[in-house]
C-alpha cells in the first residue's frame, strides 16, 4: 500500500478552515478544531515553522507539515469512532502468548510491565539511548521473526511505518500501534499485519492539555486531561 499520510490525505484531504488554534510547544504539536475536537502529535527532534497554521497547500515530504498534518488528522479522525470499551493495551492484549516481541519506540510504563510479567521482548529507538535498546542496525532481522510488534505511532509521520509493516512476515506477525500521535482510522487497519491501534481523545476545547503543550510538557504530563482508546 501507499506510504500512510499520503494515502490518508486520499481519503480525507485538508480543510484548513476547520481550524481554530494551532499550538506548538517542545514536544507536541497540537490542532484544535472549532468544532472542539483536539488531536496532538509528536515533533520529537523536528524543526516547526511558527507559521505553520497558515499554511494553504501541504508538502507532505516535510516533516513539518506531516506533523501538522498527523495532529490535524488526529482531531478529525480520532472521535468518529465508539470507544466504550476503553483499555490499556497491556489489559486488551496477552503479550504473553507471543514469542518474540519486538518493541519500537521505547514506551517505558508498557516496557516496565512486560518485564513485570516475565515477557521477553527487544527495543528499538531513533532517538532515545539506554542499554536496554537493541542498535538500530539490527531492527532488520528482528522484525522480521517478530510475532508481535508494538510500533509507536509517530512511525506514521516519520516516514518509517511502511517499510517495518512491509518487513513483517505475512499472517505471522500482529502489530500495535502505539501512542498520543495515533491516527485512529480504519483505513489503518489495512495494512499488513496492523491489529489495533492505540491513541489518545481528549474532552472538547482540552484547554488543560493545550496549556501543557504550550507550556512545553509531553504525554505523562497531559495524558491525565484525556482518554487511552483503541480500535
Amino acid at each position: 500500500m501507499e506510504e500512510p499520510l499520503k494515502y490518508l490525505y486520499k481519503q480525507y484531504g485538508f480543510q484548513k478552515d476547520e481550524i481554530k488554534e494551532v499550538v506548538i510547544g517542545d514536544k507536541y504539536l497540537a490542532v484544535l478544531l472549532k468544532g472542539g475536537n483536539m488531536g496532538v502529535c509528536a515533533i520529537l527532534k523536528n524543526e516547526i515553522e511558527g507559521n505553520i497554521s497558515e499554511v494553504k497547500k501541504l508538502n507532505l515530504d516535510l516533516p513539518s507539515h506531516r506533523i501538522f498534518y498527523t495532529a490535524w488528522l488526529n482531531a478529525m479522525v480520532n472521535y468518529e469512532n465508539d470507544y466504550s470499551d476503553q483499555k490499556d493495551i497491556f489489559d486488551l492484549i496477552n503479550f504473553s502468548k507471543y514469542e518474540r516481541v519486538v518493541m519500537i519506540g521505547y514506551f517505558k510504563p508498557v516496557a516496565e510491565k512486560l518485564r513485570n510479567a516475565e515477557i521477553d521482548f527487544s527495543i528499538f529507538d531513533l532517538y532515545k539511548q539506554d542499554k536496554e535498546i537493541v542498535p538500530l542496525e539490527m531492527q532488520r532481522g528482528y522484525v522480521k521473526g517478530a510475532d508481535a510488534v508494538i510500533l509507536t505511532a509517530t512511525s506514521i509521520f516519520n516516514n518509517t511505518f511502511r517499510n517495518i509493516v512491509c518487513n513483517t512476515s505475512p499472517g505471522a506477525c500482529d502489530i500495535f500501534v502505539l501512542g498520543p500521535s495515533a491516527i485512529l482510522s480504519k483505513e489503518l487497519l489495512k495494512y499488513r499485519n496492523v491489529k489495533k491501534l492505540f491513541g489518545f481523545v481528549f474532552p472538547k476545547n482540552g484547554e488543560k492539555a493545550l496549556q501543557i503543550i504550550r507550556e512545553g510538557g509531553g504525554t505523562r504530563s497531559f495524558n491525565k486531561f484525556g482518554s487511552k482508546v483503541y480500535i
